[in-house]
């Protein structure tokens, strides 16, 4: 049997379904998981297994057998946590099939088998009975089915069914309770994920204002959560407008509902301002008494706790439909809403009871511009980033002429209005992905700024693929001016949006001899790291808790070599801690102004490590050279201070090479001299590969 995996192809700008080994979707999954991230947490494990001796001691206390269910149990972990705790028997589910032959390998080896019975199965799928996969009922449930909004995963449905088809009435449940916070703030940085704010041009004829269409800033945008580590998000960055307050609770010990409701809490409001941003996380408590906690809050919110490192639970960001503006001690409503799978919010003023009573459920958000589809959230910040934009308007204003014939290649660009208004001729903006199923919602977002704009008879739209581009779609004429941030949405790494290189390359014909290419050219650049945290997801971990737990070190290693290993992942580098090794480096340049080489481009060389610490990876980012002297960097903003600590951009994802082995130096006279590296960049493809040598 064969896998289809989808994949961007750089060289098209599409997405593309590639025939894998039937293996293939196997090991990505095992190779990206978070598992090892899990097994390194260290409070979650602690306070799992404390929990789990607390349960298993107070059934008993009733005289009664121990019998565990351990729904997603992954590694095993939390089962032999329970039968080392004087559990009688424990059923493991887990229902991906290569994880419960872990888990089978596991429990084995650390001397279990005998008292532990994994089920490859969904929960759902499970019969109790004599015949059935469990003997009886059990009176000790045990899950961690959560996710940073706690039922993203389906946590709801699967304790609902637990609880009327595989426990005991009166169970014992760890986690017994969890419990959602939230916190009412005002962050132009964070609104600006979800909303475009108005651009100023100042042109020959006047300034411009560039706005957002109203369909835009009253759309709901979409109800997946927008998680993040809030940790690294500096207090400067928002103004709190409400006290921390709990939401909602969910007691795992007794039948669940997951059906949609709604819940409602009253704020009084500690500052005046503008409430656009809802913060929440939870924290469950692993006994009834709540004295074995396990949080997610964020550091302002217990700023003497130690705090534990994870990236399997996050913090949330919610966005309300529109800012509204509070005053200090004037009470608002705010309402949850949930269904099996996500929450969402709306803040109300508190008017009348009963007024507000009637309007307390509040449908799922659903995006009605189509931009919240094609643009995730960091692509909305980066096109209000106001610094990013004046550079590109002062590139412009230096190549634009009164008759520049305009062409513009990207996604859901600002650069099309930018060329109307400092003054060329004629701006045609160009769609690459010509594909009838998309085309609708595609361009509306453009159709939408343009209308808003008064630009629609000012700005033309192609519909085309560049190879399939003529001189009627022209009107003509050739282009003298070709303009790209480049940014398209089918990019996942930073070098995927070479292919404003190819769609280049294809429009070649239609250009001018003399044409003007913005951005003129493009650079690779790499740097040496030490990660504060970030390491942990491919570190292997041995043992936890005293469990071996090297069956699972091993699958992720087999998982990586199988391909992922000899691969960039991308990472939005601001969330991650890390500091520099080396200098960053320069590695590849890509010259817009010719057209992609037949032959790939390749380099070999060693990039000097500066720093003592460990040598966890290298990140690579683009740069983009607009013009003389203007470049913008979709990595490394600055190197902060002596310690090497990095700024990175914060609307691009960077792309970190794990190295299978890493080095540690005390002192400068440890350090390995510098790290060799070889890089290809495979013109065919538009994929590069890479290998280091510590």
């Amino acid at each position: 049997m064969k896998t289809f995996c989808g994949r961007a192809n750089p060289t098209t700008g599409a997405m593309e379904w590639l025939e894998e080994d039937e293996n293939y979707d196997y090991h990505q999954e095992i190779a990206r998981s978070r598992y090892a991230d899990m097994l390194h947490d260290k409070d979650r494990n602690t306070k799992y297994y404390q929990g789990i001796r607390a349960a298993v001691s107070r059934v008993k206390e009733r005289g009664e057998k121990a019998i565990v269910l351990d729904i997603g149990t992954g590694t095993g972990l939390l089962s032999m946590m329970a039968v080392s705790a004087g559990a009688d028997f424990c059923y493991a589910i887990e229902v991906f099939k290569p994880m419960a032959n872990a888990a089978v390998k596991i429990v084995e080896k650390n001397g279990f088998r005998d008292k532990i019975k994994v089920i490859n199965k969904h929960s759902t799928e499970v019969i109790v009975g004599p015949e059935g996969d469990m003997q009886c009922r059990a009176n000790i449930l045990v899950t961690e089915l959560f996710d940073t909004e706690l039922i993203g995963e389906g946590a709801l449905p699967t304790y609902e069914h637990a609880h009327k088809y595989l426990v005991q009435e009166g169970c014992e449940a760890v986690p017994h309770r969890a419990t959602v916070y939230v916190q009412l703030v005002e962050s132009k940085r964070m609104w600006s994920w979800s909303k475009l704010f108005p651009v100023h041009v100042e042109a020959e004829d006047g300034e411009k204002i560039i706005v957002s269409p109203s369909e835009m800033e009253n759309c709901p945008g979409v109800p997946s959560v927008c998680d993040i580590q809030l940790n690294q998000m500096p207090s400067s960055d928002f103004t709190v407008l409400s006290d921390v307050v709990t939401m909602f609770s969910v007691d795992f010990s007794k039948p669940v509902r997951s059906a949609s409701t709604s819940y409602r809490v009253q704020l009084e409001p500690v500052k005046s301002g503008k409430a656009q941003i809802v913060l929440s996380w939870w924290d469950i408590d692993m006994d009834p008494s709540g004295m074995i906690n396990c949080t997610m809050a964020p550091y302002w919110v217990k700023p003497t706790a130690a705090f534990q490192w994870r990236d399997h639970w996050m913090q949330c960001v919610y966005f309300l439909l529109n800012e509204e503006p509070v005053l200090q001690g004037e009470k608002v409503y705010l309402t949850a809403c949930r269904d099996e799978y996500s929450v969402w919010y709306k803040l109300q003023k508190a008017r009348g009871e009963e007024e507000n009573k009637s309007d307390v459920r509040v449908e799922s958000p659903v995006c009605r511009c189509q931009a919240h589809l094609l643009w995730n959230r960091p692509r909305f910040g980066q096109l209000n980033d106001q610094n990013r934009t004046r550079q590109y308007i002062k590139s412009l204003m230096k190549v634009l002429k009164t008759d520049s014939v305009c062409l513009c290649i990207s996604d859901g660009s600002l650069l099309p209005v930018l060329a109307h208004y400092l003054g060329a001729k004629q701006v045609q903006y160009f769609f690459p992905y010509c594909f009838p199923c998309i085309l609708g919602w595609y361009f509306q977002p453009s159709h939408l700024f343009f209308k808003a704009n008064n630009l629609e008879d000012k700005i033309k739209i192609i519909e085309a693929r560049p190879e399939l581009l003529n001189s009627s779609h022209l009107e003509d004429k050739k282009i003298s001016v070709l303009v790209g941030e480049p940014f398209f949405t089918t990019s996942l790494l930073p070098w995927h949006n070479l292919y404003f290189w190819y769609a280049r390359t294809a429009v070649t014909s239609h250009l001018t001899s003399n044409v003007t290419v913005l951005p003129q050219s493009a650079s690779l650049h790499m740097m040496i790291v030490e990660f504060q945290d970030l390491w942990r997801i491919r570190s292997p971990c041995g043992t936890c808790e005293g469990f071996d737990v090297r069956t699972m070190d091993d699958m992720i290693k087999n998982s990586l070599n199988f391909r992922e290993s000899k691969e960039a992942e991308p990472h939005p580098l601001w969330e991650y801690p890390c500091k520099s090794l080396s200098d960053p480096e320069e590695v590849l340049t890509f010259d817009f102004r010719n057209t992609v080489p037949q032959h790939c481009l390749s380099t070999e060389g060693s990039i000097k490590l500066l720093r003592k610490g460990k040598s966890h990876g290298a990140v690579l980012w683009m740069e983009y050279h607009l013009a003389a002297d203007i470049s913008v960097s979709t990595g490394l903003m600055q190197i902060s201070n002596e310690k090497g600590n990095c700024e990175w951009n914060p609307h691009c994802k960077q792309a970190v090479y794990f190295f299978s082995s890493v080095i540690e130096s005390e002192t400068l006279s440890d350090l390995p001299s510098a790290v060799t590296y070889a890089i290809n960049f495979d013109t065919k493809t538009g994929d590069i590969a890479m290998d280091f040598k510590l």
